[in-house]
């Protein structure tokens, strides 16, 4: 037996033994029939208060009634009206909790006023006011409880899919083009599923208690249904001569209400992996697909031989004064086959240029001008469409499989409770027509191509399981999977160790060559040593603005900005000489200051630059050619 059907095996022991408790409650009282004889409504005047025996085996009531018959019917009543309001507060909360933290806006706004309009009543006293207008009983009891048990849902829901919904994962599923209902259903609502999951155990927990009080106070269940509220409503009037039929009903209650806390308890260990490692079961039921949509037809202008083009993008985001430019007048050109490297301090607005071209930017930060135009073959030639005004179907359609994304850090990017091999037939089956065993046919092909070793197993694993260069190289196998014409690598060697990091780079290389030139790449990085191993060409970034742009030789042998040669000056070149004389070592410089966060007049590196005049500091270069296919933002470029 392999490792993962042991584990499998252990977790499924441990849901058994935790659910045995309420499994006994629920048999029993589904059994009551065969259970006991006696009719927990029949009187038997003559044995008031008879003591326990095997015809009776808890004793009779004040009215005569069988206690056990009663206890098991009792049950019924109680697990009924508890469940069946649990399930119907939890279907109507966590679906307006999902649409508002989700979508936002109106949805939003509805969802919190009606939290605050039944949360602003004291449960029992509105359940009292109720109950008192349509009159008692089990099922308007039930409806009452899920109205009151819907508030504590939506404002659970709510706040935890605001906390994933914009987590890398989430964007990173909308990176590889699904929709928002496939999102939810596949990526937001298994993630926020452990804590709802404890709410519905306290929802029963909670209703089994508030049933038995209403039933106590003649506002619930009424006679002669059987009722744990109604025994201890009898047992109140003669506790004192006969204490014991109080016992067995309140016992009942607290037996139950700690089955169910238990179960609910072990189930969210085990199914939520990020809690102490524990993976759910390996047969579990699959999610079926839905249906894949036909692409529509795109509208498309001719281009020339670039394979992709920013330009003169400018990003707004939000600031305490108003909106402030992050990113101004950012045009990059990528030809077919070419690695361009975006390259700058952070804040420089790399990442948001990315964002830009994925249509993921945060809300708030809004691409105010420009374009950014993608290349879309086609059988009468080439054309291309405008990725900041196409609809959100068509970028949909686009993001996995001709736009891909690599993101960061990997561990916050896959999605912590699916498999490796989950994540990654899901990816190939949203835009391939193929059949859910080629697509694992491919998955694993994929795994084995970008260097995962034992990679059917690795399949079977969760993203906790794996090191950080075995994530890494997931992601990548999970933005190559579907051959995309344009891959965006967002500091995919960052937190990586030397050795890791030049596998990485060999890895994307290889991958790019595998593929004739077909692929284009934005590498986006702050490293100018890992620029002089993958990059064709370079941009440099700046508080939002392109200082310098030439080919990757140029840039590091001819620097033509001050900002440049800082960078340079940033890296080691090598061992340090073999001198004990102080004077031969050099020390790696620093760049003084930091980037920029609100506006200025004149150059943005000025206040930083060692070569700044007082014209820097009024007046704002223009990018100019300075060579063939290089450029710079400086005044002064020819004395660099």
């Amino acid at each position: 037996m392999s490792t993962l059907n042991l584990q499998s095996s252990r977790e499924f022991r441990r849901i058994a033994r935790a659910g045995l408790g309420i499994a006994i409650i629920i048999i029993l009282a589904v059994a009551a029939p065969l259970v006991t004889s006696d009719n927990p409504t029949v009187m038997h005047i003559a044995d008031r208060f008879a003591d326990p025996s095997w015809a009776h085996p808890l004793g009779m009531d004040a009215l005569g009634h069988d206690v056990f018959a009663q206890i098991l019917y009792g049950a019924r009543t109680s697990l009924a009206v508890a469940f069946s309001s649990a399930i119907m507060s939890a279907i109507v909360g966590i679906l307006v909790g999902v649409v508002g933290g989700y979508f936002g806006g109106l949805a939003e706004s509805v969802a919190l006023r009606f939290t605050d309009i039944v949360l602003s009543f004291p449960p029992i006293l509105l359940a009292l006011l109720v109950v008192t207008f349509v009159g008692p009983g089990a099922a308007t009891l039930s409806v009452v409880l899920a109205v009151l048990s819907v508030p504590n849902y939506v404002r659970i829901t709510y706040g935890e899919v605001l906390s994933v919904r914009r987590l890398e994962y989430v964007e990173a599923m909308i990176a590889l083009g699904a929709g928002s209902s496939r999102i939810i259903a596949r990526t937001v609502l298994p993630n926020i599923f452990p804590p709802l999951l404890v709410q519905f155990s306290l929802t029963v927990s909670t209703v089994i208690l508030l049933e038995s009080g209403l039933s106590f106070l003649g506002l619930g269940v009424t006679p002669p249904t059987p009722s744990w509220g109604l025994m201890v409503q009898s047992a109140r009037n003669t506790m004192t001569s006969h204490p014991i039929g109080l016992l067995w009903p309140c016992l009942a209650l607290s037996l139950t209400v700690f089955a169910v806390n238990h179960l609910c308890d072990v189930i969210q260990e085990i199914y939520d992996p990020r809690e102490r490692g524990l993976a759910r079961s390996s047969g579990r039921k699959r999610a079926t697909l839905p249906k894949r949509k036909k692409v529509a037809p795109i509208q498309s202008l001719p281009v020339g031989s670039e394979s992709f083009r920013i330009e003169n993008l400018h990003i707004s985001v939000p600031a305490s004064g108003g909106d402030r430019v992050a990113v101004q007048d950012v045009s990059i050109a990528i030809a077919k086959g070419e690695t361009v490297a975006l390259v700058g301090e952070s804040g420089s607005g790399k990442s948001l240029t990315s964002l830009a071209v994925m249509r993921l930017l945060k809300s708030g930060v809004t691409a105010t001008d420009g374009r950014i135009m993608f290349p879309m073959p086609r059988i009468e030639g080439v054309f291309e469409i405008d990725l900041l005004t196409a609809s959100d179907s068509t970028v949909r359609q686009l993001r996995g499989k001709d736009l891909a994304m690599i993101f960061q850090e990997p561990m916050t990017s896959l999605n912590p409770v699916y498999r490796i091999g989950d994540q990654l037939t899901e990816a190939i089956l949203t835009h391939r027509k193929v059949s859910r065993r080629e697509s694992q046919e491919i998955a694993l092909a994929m795994l084995t191509k970008v260097g995962i070793t034992d990679p059917k197993r690795r399949m079977n694993q969760f993203p906790h399981e794996l090191s950080g260069g075995m994530r890494q190289r997931v992601m990548i196998a999970l933005a190559l999977c579907c051959d995309p014409a344009l891959l965006i690598a967002d500091e995919p060697t960052t937190a990586l160790d030397v050795t890791l990091q030049a596998e990485i780079l060999k890895l994307l290389k290889e991958q790019q060559n595998d593929r004739h030139g077909a692929m284009s790449v934005l590498f986006i990085t702050h490293n100018l040593g890992v620029v002089a191993q993958i990059a064709d060409r370079v941009v440099v970034l700046y508080a939002g603005r392109v200082v310098e742009e030439g080919l990757t030789a140029d840039i590091f042998s001819k620097p033509k900005h001050p900002y440049t040669k800082g960078l340079l000056a940033c890296v080691p070149n090598g061992p340090a000489k073999q001198s004990t004389s102080a004077t031969e070592r050099q020390r790696l410089k620093a760049i003084p200051g930091s980037v920029p966060t609100s506006p200025m007049s004149g150059c943005m590196f000025a206040p930083r630059c060692d070569m700044a005049t007082k014209t820097c500091l009024v007046e704002e270069p223009a990018l100019e050619a300075v060579g063939e296919g290089h450029a710079s933002r400086c005044i002064r470029w020819r004395e660099c």
